[in-house]
């Protein structure tokens, strides 16, 4: 739900870069070295199952206010309970019981000015031995989930009496979740300023963004030290959007700009050092082509450079190479389709098909010890977007071909307790873009990765209470994995808003 949730979420059950390729000595080969390097990305795809389930069961605070009241102050609190179980990529269970507590406190001012803090604090309970990091249970530190101030121009003015202009800005600043575009490239919480400008320019929209994640947020690059709760990446973007009949066609720029450089990991006798600027150029659609059919698409170009790998294999050992600046030279697709049967169970059908490119040089698809060879491009689609890519399995989009299709229905029609209940599930088709190329954890040259089934319950038994259940299960291809042992991943949670 926030970059600090999921820090929170994760980053207690987190592995410090330098702790994950500690083991990394001189004398270690190829294979000793991808799974060095899994440890810390295991830490990352955590985060991405916990961040999936959150988005979909913890209900946004964002109501709309009444305008007929000048001043409207809401404030109360979400609280959480939450059992998982999730297997990781040697077949290892983890136990966690997580406890939450989000209160929140809202002002608005004739629908024009909003202020919005929510914070964040809890508990993880693990199972003995079940914590990523080994540091055993331990708390959510209590920090600032949302916090900013919004302000509606257009509404500013009539609530002044003055004559509403024909186009309306609205400025957002403060620390708030970017859901940039279709979520290919961006989505996490950023402190900074985000401006909508509608109907200024001829039949155009404008978007833009300027902020930094906040330290706590979880890198992609799981071997630089700190990584899982010192991250400072800049994110500055613009977008241009229109409506042509039902359809909504944009193109946006947006660059990252890593601002983690000055740090360093030394690995027995190998010193790596990071950076990782990148931009993307993308373009896309949301839209309708029925009345029932909707779709969204996108598709993105990654430039801009990085620092690439710093050791080399020969035989059992490793040695220091010199890193070079290399260009960065990526791609990314998404494509959804969803069909609305229109019935009284709110029946949908979805489709979802993705497609990233990789890299056949690289150790691993996002960490730079192990990253790009020198002298080569790198093609590895590396952004900070969450896709619904399953639970189980969860893998990054990078070097990821993914297909998912899914159903969801609210089986009961006759009101009451039942009729609150939706259930849904989806099936995923997991493969690599390139064969040869590798994803976020050891694989064999080979493109077929695996398949996935998931369930899920979504249940307001209340008008405050609601219970979110989640199951999963990853068949991988032993080819690939060099084992078929299904990975399982359970989930439930209870929320309470009051």
């Amino acid at each position: 739900m926030t970059t600090r949730t999921r820090r929170a979420s994760g980053a207690a059950l987190s592995v410090a870069a330098s702790a994950t390729v500690a083991c990394c000595c001189a004398v270690i080969g190829t294979s000793t070295v991808a799974r060095a390097q899994s440890l810390g990305a295991d830490v990352e795809r955590f985060q991405r199952q916990l961040e999936q389930i959150r988005r979909d069961t913890i209900a946004e605070t964002n109501a709309t206010v009444p305008l007929t009241q000048r001043v409207y102050v809401d404030y109360g609190a979400y609280a959480t309970a939450a059992y998982l179980s999730v297997d990781d990529n040697v077949d290892n269970n983890h136990v966690l019981r997580q406890y939450e507590l989000l209160p929140y406190v809202r002002v608005n001012l004739d629908g024009a000015h909003e202020f919005f803090l929510r914070g964040i604090g809890g508990w993880q309970d693990f199972n003995d031995g079940d914590s990523f990091d080994g540091r055993g249970d331990e708390r959510i530190d209590p920090d600032i989930d949302r916090g900013y101030y919004r302000l509606d121009l257009a509404r500013a003015a009539a609530a002044r009496g003055g004559r509403p202009p024909d186009y309306d800005v609205v400025l957002l600043a403060g620390r708030d979740l970017v859901y940039w575009a279709n979520g290919l490239v961006l989505s996490e919480a950023i402190d900074g300023v985000q401006v909508t400008i509608s109907d200024l320019l001829p039949v155009v929209d404008v978007f833009a963004i300027a902020g930094v994640t906040p330290v706590r947020t979880i890198d992609f690059d799981a071997t630089r030290p700190d990584f899982d709760f010192n991250t400072r990446r800049g994110f500055y973007g613009l977008m241009l959007s229109t409506d042509i009949g039902r359809h909504r066609p944009f193109v946006y720029g947006l660059v990252q700009q890593d601002y983690n450089d000055d740090e360093a990991l030394v690995t027995g006798p190998i010193t790596t050092e990071f950076e990782y600027d990148s931009h993307y150029l993308g373009i896309g659609a949301t839209g309708s082509l029925s009345d029932r059919l909707l779709y969204g698409v996108e598709a993105v170009y990654e430039g801009g450079h990085g620092l690439s790998n710093s050791f080399v294999v020969g035989g059992p050992f490793i040695s220091q190479i010199p890193q070079e600046q290399e260009s960065i030279q990526a791609w990314a697709g998404d494509v959804r389709l969803d069909y609305l049967l229109a019935d009284a169970r709110r029946s949908r059908f979805s489709a979802e098909f993705i497609i990233a490119s990789g890299d056949d040089d690289r150790l691993t698809s996002s960490n730079t010890f192990g990253g790009n060879q020198p002298g080569t491009n790198d093609n590895a689609f590396n952004a900070f977007g969450l896709l619904n890519t399953g639970l189980a399995f969860a893998p990054a989009v990078s070097n990821l071909t993914c297909l998912r299709v899914g159903a969801s229905t609210f089986p009961f029609t006759d009101g009451g307790v039942l009729g609150r209940m939706q259930l849904g599930a989806d099936v995923f088709g997991y493969a690599k873009t390139d064969e040869d190329a590798p994803i976020d954890e050891p694989t064999s040259d080979e493109r077929y990765l695996g398949w996935e089934p998931d369930v899920y319950i979504n249940w307001q038994l209340t008008s405050d209470l609601t219970l979110a259940l989640r199951y999963g299960v990853f068949f991988p291809s032993s080819d690939a994995f060099g084992d078929d042992e299904p990975r399982q991943f359970v989930y439930g949670g209870v929320t309470y808003a009051f």
